[in-house]
């Protein structure tokens, strides 16, 4: 029984993690302004994560190390730090777009700005993980986080097409706006790939205190929670391509985007949809914070834990403490939060093979992983799609600076 109650670790991470700020912006705008054409990276997004996620909660049972502890022993401090130090900068830039989405969210609700919004909404995040233990964060968000189960009704209700859905699926490129089309295609594969998605599930296990009897289950667990959260995802571009884009309607912030559920469930998707974002960003926001802790914690030996009293752990506490407190300034500045989501999204593609490569080389690691090293399989999907997602980014990038000018 308690094996199969885990699955809600899956669960949190697909709802918290997986489908947060990053996922609704940049679904709403790819449904909006290119219909259903970038199905293909999400899926092409969510079949990399599944393998990551998996591997990383492999790699924390069958070794008992974190991934941040292990790659800092692996590959020594001074090789360890850039990646490290990279990987941070750009978690700090996500909670910030998770922070601005939840502020965002009490903006349309109350009409006052959301910049208003980023010391209390940061107090809330801070107090939560000052008081609560794993267990409460991770089951709270993920029921709380079923209602964006609304965006898979109201893909129904609009009438979405099957075969319309598996023709996407398949790379394509548009005859316009194609620099638009890239940069948001790098930003939904790093918004699904994001770094902190593994290392806050590695970390999970060990809270969790799993032991090699859960191998079968973790693959199961990981398997099941990212195609929950590829799967709504993908009913975001669709409901947005179906409420918005025969509408004329762009996605240039949220308040659009808020109008996409209206449609399918009349005044009430308004709020429905502001509820998704507010949960959905407010989850994502405590993993991050408790991911970056972790990572710190980790990678300079400190005592770490969820569990654990904050005088147990003060530098863990004070690691969280510190990031949420930069996250809200940054909020605070007024950056449009819709272009912050999207710019963290894009770098979040072009740095992942930092993270991603050299745990890649820990996974085929026989020290760390006995008998239960990779496949030749999961490298070779993994490799594939984290470089090309990289290059894709690094291209794409520039064009839409220059486009945009």
């Amino acid at each position: 029984m308690k094996k199969l109650l885990g699955i809600s670790l899956g669960i949190v991470t697909s709802i918290g993690g997986f489908l947060d700020v990053g996922s609704i912006a940049t679904s709403a705008q790819a449904g909006a302004a290119f219909g259903y054409a970038l199905l293909w990276a999400v899926f092409r997004g969510t079949l990399c994560v599944i393998f990551l996620v998996e591997m990383s909660g492999r790699f924390s049972i069958v070794s008992g190390h974190t991934i941040t502890d292990a790659m800092r022993k692996r590959f020594g401090f001074a090789a360890f730090i850039i990646p490290f130090a990279a990987t941070q900068l750009v978690n700090l830039l996500v909670l910030a777009s998770e922070i601005g989405g939840i502020c965002v969210a009490l903006q349309l609700l109350t009409g006052i700005g959301f910049q208003v919004w980023a010391i209390p909404v940061a107090g809330a995040l801070w107090l939560l993980l000052w008081v609560a233990t794993f267990d409460v964060v991770e089951e709270g968000t993920a029921l709380l986080g079923l209602v964006t189960l609304c965006f898979l009704v109201a893909a129904f209700v609009l009438g979405v097409q099957p075969k319309e859905l598996a023709a996407a699926l398949v790379p394509s490129l548009p005859t316009q706006e194609r620099a638009h089309y890239l940069y948001l295609a790098v930003s939904i594969i790093g918004a699904t790939i994001a770094p902190y998605l593994f290392l806050f599930y590695s970390s999970g296990a060990i809270e969790d205190h799993w032991d090699k009897s859960y191998i079968t289950a973790n693959r199961w667990i990981a398997t099941i929670g990212m195609s929950f959260g590829g799967l709504i995802s993908m009913a975001v571009i669709v409901v947005a391509a179906l409420a918005l884009k025969p509408a004329g309607i762009r996605v240039e912030d949220y308040e659009q985007a808020a109008l996409m559920l209206v449609p399918a469930f009349g005044g009430w998707g308004f709020y429905l949809f502001v509820a998704s974002l507010a949960i959905a960003c407010f989850g994502a926001a405590l993993e991050l914070s408790l991911a970056s802790a972790y990572s710190v914690s980790q990678a300079f030996g400190w005592n770490w834990g969820e569990n654990l009293r904050p005088r147990q752990a003060a530098r863990f506490s004070s690691a969280y403490t510190i990031f949420i407190a930069l996250a809200a300034l940054i909020v605070a500045t007024g950056l449009n939060p819709m272009k912050l989501t999207l710019f963290s999204m894009a770098i979040t593609a072009v740095i992942l093979p930092l993270t991603a490569m050299p745990f890649l080389v820990l996974m085929n690691d026989p020290h760390y992983m006995r008998e239960h090293v990779n496949s030749r399989f999961s490298n070779y999907v993994v490799i594939f799609i984290v470089l090309l997602s990289a290059l894709m980014a690094l291209v794409a990038i520039p064009l839409e600076i220059v486009a945009s000018k």
